[in-house]
């Protein structure tokens, strides 16, 4: 009932601010000419010289509004619908996108903050608002390890545990997220239930450019970055740095526990390195290197135990004075791409990446007996090779070969009796071969169909995942989508194998299967904007989930089981418009009604599954001329949402308003800053866990 409200006021709302600015602006559309270059999140960069020169060439040059809105949101280049470079306007599924110099603006550090003001993702985290705060991706009824994270195309998602926190990623070496609602396995494979986020490094540049910057703000936010790149001959390259410090010790209160204090042990410091170098060997072959290191350490504050209700979400926490988190991470491809016969028509493209992940987690609170180190060592190793090719004028065909084979080793510590235990030393090969093939019957009709077969050294790990979707154009200003997916996950290594004193994995778990179905149109209004609108189904079954074994079996008080159906339906809405000139407005309405409609608990049965049903509303108004100024105020509320499957237990919604700047000093010199959550509106993402309130911060960038 709480979602169908909330979704019919989200709906009447963009409806109504439709109707509302078509009726005031229509008549007078003609005076929004400029050439300044909106984005989807509501800022903007300066448009470059080339833009009208490289179009023009090839066809008539576009109106000057075309270029401002519906040209730029249209043309954004994406990679993961098709798994070759393309654009939004090819795609017949709805994906949405944030550059970096959307990110600039906005103020963005991580990743996990770059998806704040995105449609069709709930990615605020779950564990607070600090700049390492812990991520959670949930999409179209998702939870975070069943969203795949691929980087620059290929997937670095942690086969130990599942997912992947992208909070690790700071953006100052990243071109652009995608975020590709609705699941991806026909062309990706497991962990693509309920969508994809592909994280796009930068290119290197034609001439050697240096880029710095300096970041201050609140609770001892101190950030700098460098990054080089450039050309010389046929080498051209990308190296940089990034140092990222917070102390985040700020006031805080927990009403439902008569709780207040100062946030502490929350401390956190990043050192990142990139480096890409790619060669032209001739005219037809490229070959890059990329390497990319994560380091973080950071203090774990727990959180404030919830006494009411008794052994609820919170009843269990506990606030850590000394509990720290350790993370190095290591991400290195090598990639050579062919430009196969005499034409452009035919790319091959081969790919060979080893990723290297180590984590460890220092529980040093409380009595020695309950002091532990638990440690995890992940090495993947894989080989992706795709041949993009144009069949014909009107054709295009995409299939390869993917392997990746993961090894991953969990121990655990005790300082009080010097005593090291493996929870689990094991491995998972997963290979798969995959085509997906697209053809334009017409200008204005466009269908594909896909199919991918994977193979896993699991018993169960095999699965079939077929695709297919339509694009009409039924006149120039309006586009239909439609789309069928079929998706997957194999079982994580600690649920098949684990075993500790407390919990046993499961060696007979089955995949979790998922069918995503949705259509959508794409609405020119007129010259001044864009509403983009898609409807959707997603079904879950087989979802892997922990059961408490009562009585324990031989000291095991736990293990995992294949058990419920969920099927989440809802809506994702997006409005971009030009008010007047330089002047912009954008709304974006994320509703999800995830349903459990199979569970070996009764009492879940028809409720919302929990965290994942959250509806997210996002409205921004911004000034961005040519120059590079930009001034905004954007607008992020999210409903209440249950944290229990039950749906005994809610966390209330919130509403937080941020302006941000960016003003040019001079060609060379940029000022940005932001001040967050202006009214210092206080919540909680999880139960007992705080957010950082009200917060700044200034940063002064150069390029030269």
């Amino acid at each position: 009932m709480r979602t169908e409200f909330i979704a019919r006021w989200g709906t009447q709302l963009i409806v109504s601010s439709l109707a509302i600015t078509v009726g005031m602006l229509w008549e007078n559309s003609s005076i929004i000419a400029t050439e300044v270059t909106p984005t989807s999140g509501g800022s903007a960069k300066t448009p470059k010289k080339t833009l009208n020169q490289s179009i023009g060439q090839a066809q008539e040059k576009e109106p000057d509004i075309e270029l401002t809105v519906i040209y730029k949101l249209l043309n954004e280049p994406v990679y993961s619908p098709f798994r070759r470079e393309g654009t939004v306007k090819d795609s017949t599924r709805q994906v949405y996108v944030i550059t970096t110099e959307e990110m600039e603006a906005q103020g963005v550090k991580t990743v996990r903050e770059a998806l704040r003001f995105l449609p069709g993702i709930l990615g605020d985290g779950t564990v607070g608002t600090e700049v390492n705060a812990l991520s959670g991706q949930f999409i179209r009824g998702s939870n975070t390890g069943q969203v795949l994270i691929l980087l620059d195309g290929r997937p670095i998602n942690n086969l130990g545990s599942g997912g992947f926190d992208l909070a690790e990623f700071t953006t100052n070496n990243i071109e652009r997220v995608e975020v590709l609602p609705g699941g991806g396995s026909t062309l990706y494979g497991s962990d693509a239930i309920g969508g994809v986020i592909n994280i796009v490094t930068r290119r290197p540049t034609e001439k050697i450019t240096t880029e710095t910057k300096v970041n201050i703000g609140a609770y001892g936010l101190n950030q700098q970055s460098i990054q080089n790149s450039g050309k010389s001959g046929d080498i051209s390259w990308v190296v940089g740095y990034n140092r990222t410090q917070a102390q985040n010790n700020y006031p805080f209160a927990i009403p439902e526990a008569n709780f207040q204090g100062t946030r502490t042990n929350n401390d956190v410091l990043y050192n990142n390195f990139n480096v890409k170098v790619e060669a032209n060997l001739g005219k037809r072959n490229t070959l890059s290197l990329s390497t990319l290191y994560l380091g973080k350490q950071q203090g774990v504050p727990g959180g404030v135990p919830i006494p009411l209700p008794q052994f609820g979400q919170g009843f269990f926490n506990s606030l850590t004075d000394n509990n720290r988190k350790y993370t190095d991470q290591v991400f290195t491809d090598l990639t050579w791409n062919s430009q196969l016969g005499n034409g452009n028509d035919s790319l091959l493209t081969t790919r060979v990446y080893a990723d290297f992940f180590n984590t460890r987690f220092d529980n040093r609170s409380g009595a020695i007996t309950s002091q532990n180190r638990f440690d995890t060592k992940q090495d993947s190793y894989g080989i992706q090779l795709t041949h993009n090719w144009n069949v014909g004028k009107n054709q295009t065909l995409v299939y390869g070969f993917d392997y990746r084979n993961t090894n991953v080793r969990n121990t655990t510590f005790s300082y009080s009796t010097n005593i090291s235990r493996e929870n689990y030393d094991d491995a998972v090969g997963q290979g798969a071969i995959f085509g997906k093939y697209e053809i334009n019957f017409s200008p204005s009709l466009s269908v594909n169909l896909g199919v991918r077969q994977d193979f896993s050294s699991l018993v169960n790990g095999s699965f079939t995942s077929p695709s297919v979707g339509a694009k009409l154009a039924v006149s120039n200003t309006t586009t239909l989508r439609a789309n069928y997916i079929k998706n997957f996950r194999a079982p994580a290594i600690a649920n098949l194998f684990n075993n500790n004193p407390t919990n046993i994995g499961n060696p007979d778990l089955k995949p979790e299967k998922g069918d995503s179905f949705d259509v959508g149109i794409d609405q020119k209004l007129g010259n001044i904007g864009l509403l983009r609108l898609t409807f959707f189904s997603n079904r879950i079954s087989d979802t892997i989930a922990f059961k408490t074994l009562i009585p324990p079996v031989n000291g095991n008080t736990g293990t995992w089981e294949n058990i419920g159906l969920v099927q989440t339906t809802g809506i994702e809405a997006s409005l971009n418009l030009q008010l007047a000139r330089n002047v912009y407005a954008f709304v974006n309405y994320t509703a999800n009604d995830p349903r459990i409609l199979e569970s070996a608990n009764p009492t879940e049965i028809d409720k919302e599954l929990r965290f994942a049903g959250a509806d997210k509303l996002n409205l921004g108004v911004s000034y961005e001329n040519p120059q590079g100024w930009y001034f905004g105020v954007l607008m992020n509320s999210l409903n209440g949402y249950p944290t229990n499957n039950t749906n005994t237990e809610f966390l209330p919604g919130y509403t937080t308003f941020d302006f941000k700047m960016r003003v040019p000093i001079s060609d060379n010199l940029i000022l940005t800053g932001s001040l967050d959550n202006l009214f210092n509106q206080r919540y909680q993402l999880f139960p007992g866990f705080p957010d950082g309130g009200r917060v700044f911060q200034v940063g002064l960038s150069s390029r030269f």
